[in-house]
């Protein structure tokens, strides 16, 4: 019999690894508080405690192609970019067709996981849950928690002096669902990440006057990127990864501003970051600088002060008779299940090898899935994750010392904090990131090996969108349909544009895109020097 894991969480990050479970051999078990799977895909009219919540109008900000499982492609016509719904009929259907819903727990809450007294021997966990007001407790061989980084809202009052004082509405973003309640309102939202963003622009055509406040400013991505094809397809390739990566930084920097500036100016809206060089996560919105040209919405510095109906900015306008306040001001991510020391073994900051494994642990049976971020979406992530977590859990892997996994950790906090701004950031740089998970278990592709025998795959691996079926054209979990889903995923990411055929479609062409990367740099290196 394989050892028992227990899993928190049904989202995307628990089906990937109850999956992954299945495929080693392991017992999975998974606990989910709600009466459905989908986590924070899973649509409801009121946020639930302890859930994640998300607004009736959210679409995704990643294309199908590169955010399915990599095994499970989306249906040819489903659109690029899906509304919440769409994904998760898609999800209900990865998990039907993997059988995994027989594994899961439904409206049962963890309520503690702790050490059994021989964890040092044997590694297990007492899992205590409750459902129906029972408790009960199991012993499991390893734990994978999976609940997410979206369920603690970051409500940030104390650092607005005045806020008690208002008379209107207050609420976090999670709190929102649709417009409709205020129609011809006044309303600020805090915060320019992209929550706050959609809800700013959603509410910008039946309100009074939206304004967003924001204290750093941030790039604004759109889904439409170069030729009108789906950003991350021509986005994320490993050869701008490579080149990004390669580059000197002056160059590097220069570039990557260029490419966030190309759409519009971001200085012009008042959306400029403080520091424009660093990677942090841009917000994805189509509909903000129209808004911002319309002046349905406009964008203003950090609140230095509220009054009972006004804000007070510190440029010192004023945005006056506000109904209501929303704070888009992100998440926390907390266990209260847990021992906080495990996660964060130092200095109350996260730390995890690979942002999976607590380094300090006696024996690596807990796993963390799903806390990560990058401009990669959570899907194939939490896949790759699960697939190493499990390999580590059965002992087909092994971990390195407690002092090489510190150092790598205190390694990558030095990089974050370069491409960032913060060391403690739970973002990460996508490709890199996923091929040091995938050469733990061989499922990391060899570019070189694929030029020398499969030359065509190789081309679209290496300059075309580094999509996750990638991940399992090698290794444990081979997919035999991986060669074909990255040779035909043009085909279908165009598919459900081909309602009236006025010609060909038309496909990118790698050779002028790479032209297109390499000129700038090129004549960047070039410019230098003749000036030197």
């Amino acid at each position: 019999m394989g050892k028992k894991v227990a899993i928190v969480g049904a989202g995307v990050s628990g089906l990937a690894s109850i999956r992954s479970c299945l495929e080693e051999g392991l017992q999975p078990t998974c606990f989910e508080r709600s009466n459905d799977i989908g986590g924070l895909w899973k649509f409801s009219d009121d946020a639930e405690e302890g859930r994640a919540s998300i607004y009736k109008s959210v679409f995704t900000n990643s294309s199908k192609e590169m955010m399915c499982f990599p095994d499970f492609p989306y249906p040819d016509d489903f659109p690029n970019f899906m509304h919440n719904s769409k994904l998760q009929e898609y999800i209900i259907a990865f998990a039907r067709e993997k059988d995994l819903v027989r594994h899961i727990q439904f409206e049962t809450l963890v309520t503690s996981i702790n050490k059994r007294p021989d964890f040092s021997i044997t590694g297990q966990w007492d899992v205590t849950t409750e459902k129906d007001g029972k408790r009960e407790s199991a012993v499991f061989d390893a734990v994978m928690i999976c609940s997410g980084h979206h369920v603690y809202p970051n409500l940030p009052k104390g650092s607005f002096p005045g806020l008690n004082r208002f008379k209107g509405q207050c609420f976090h973003s999670r709190d929102y669902k649709e417009p409709g309640i205020w129609k011809g309102k006044r309303v600020l939202v805090v915060g320019l990440g992209n929550s706050g963003c959609d809800i700013a622009a959603e509410l910008s055509h039946i309100a009074e006057q939206v304004i967003i406040s924001s204290r750093s400013g941030s790039w604004v991505m759109s889904r439409v990127w170069d030729d009108g094809y789906p950003w991350d397809m021509v986005f994320i390739t490993r050869f701008q990864t490579f080149l990004k990566n390669s580059l000197p930084s002056a160059i590097s920097d220069w570039w990557y501003t260029k490419q966030m500036n190309a759409r519009f100016k971001h200085e012009n809206y008042g959306l400029m970051p403080l520091d424009g060089t660093l990677r942090k996560e841009p917000v994805f919105n189509d509909e903000l600088p129209a808004r911002i040209l319309c002046g349905t919405v406009t964008i203003k510095p950090n609140v230095r002060e509220f009054t009972e109906n006004s804000a007070i900015f510190e440029d010192g306008s004023t945005f006056k008779n506000i109904d209501c306040i929303i704070f888009a001001t992100g998440y926390g991510y907390a266990y209260p299940f847990l021992d906080e020391s495990i996660i964060k073994s130092r200095n109350n900051e996260v730390t995890l090898f690979k942002g999976i494994f607590p380094p300090q642990l006696e024996k690596p049976t807990l796993a963390v899935i799903g806390l990560v971020q990058s401009l990669g979406a959570a899907i194939p992530t939490t896949d790759l994750q699960a697939r190493w977590a499990t390999q580590v859990i059965k002992g087909t892997c092994t971990l390195p010392s407690v002092e090489e996994m510190m150092d790598d950790i205190d390694e990558k906090m030095g990089k974050k904090l370069k491409w960032f701004g913060k060391s403690e950031t739970i973002q990460t740089d996508y490709i890199v990131y996923m091929d040091e998970l995938a050469s733990f278990i061989g499922a990391k592709p060899n570019i070189m090996w694929l030029f020398l025998t499969d030359p065509k795959l190789a081309v679209e691996v290496f300059f075309g969108p580094c999509s996750p079926y990638q991940f399992r054209l090698v290794g444990p979990g081979k997919w035999p349909g991986a060669r074909n889903a990255i040779l035909t995923q043009w085909d279908r990411s165009l598919k459900p544009m081909s309602t009236r055929m006025v010609g060909d479609l038309q496909k990118p062409s790698l050779s002028l895109h790479l032209f297109k990367l390499l000129v700038i740099p090129v004549l960047f290196i070039a410019l230098l020097l003749v000036l030197i």
